[in-house]
């Protein structure tokens, strides 16, 4: 008789953990606000005086 090889499926949740952690750093880098205050946001006071 022939002798037949089964192999144990590989699990796949190692590969679903993977792609969600690169799903969240991709997020995090593109769709976060970075934004922190820079001088050309700051209001500057016009202190001169018209004469």
């Amino acid at each position: 008789m022939a002798e037949i090889k089964i192999e144990k499926k590989k699990p796949v949740w190692p590969w679903i953990a993977v792609l969600l952690v690169i799903g969240g750093i991709i997020y995090y880098i593109y769709f976060v606000d970075h934004e922190t205050p820079t001088e050309s946001s700051t209001e500057i006071e016009n202190t001169t005086s018209a004469q």
